[in-house]
């Protein structure tokens, strides 16, 4: 699935917005963006085989990060400029070591 297909969904745009803000696990995600959670699975499945997110797990819980940066930008004549494109993979945010671990 190509780039422009995979986010030509509202509903992955809105998995996304969400992800961008701090990771979230199924269920939470489902409320947030307004659908049931086995449709939030089939989009974050989707999601994350394009390398755009990723999950880890603490106790029960499956939470997904946005593993990717997603730019999207589209400007109006003259400059006529649409651009669509991933940068960067994101470190796993179990990995991140507090200022509080020392």
């Amino acid at each position: 699935m190509s780039l422009i297909d995979l986010l030509g969904s509202k509903a992955r745009i809105q998995i996304l917005r969400e992800l961008s803000r701090e990771p979230r696990y199924v269920s939470e995600l489902a409320d947030l963006v307004g659908m049931d959670g086995k449709t939030a699975v089939h989009h974050l499945s989707a999601l994350e085989d394009a390398g755009l997110v990723a999950h880890y797990r603490r106790g029960n819980r499956k939470y997904y990060y946005l593993a990717r940066t997603v730019e999207l930008r589209a400007a109006p004549p003259p400059e006529r400029t649409f651009v669509l494109r991933t940068g960067e993979r994101r470190t796993d945010p179990t990995e991140v070591e507090s200022a509080d671990d020392d």
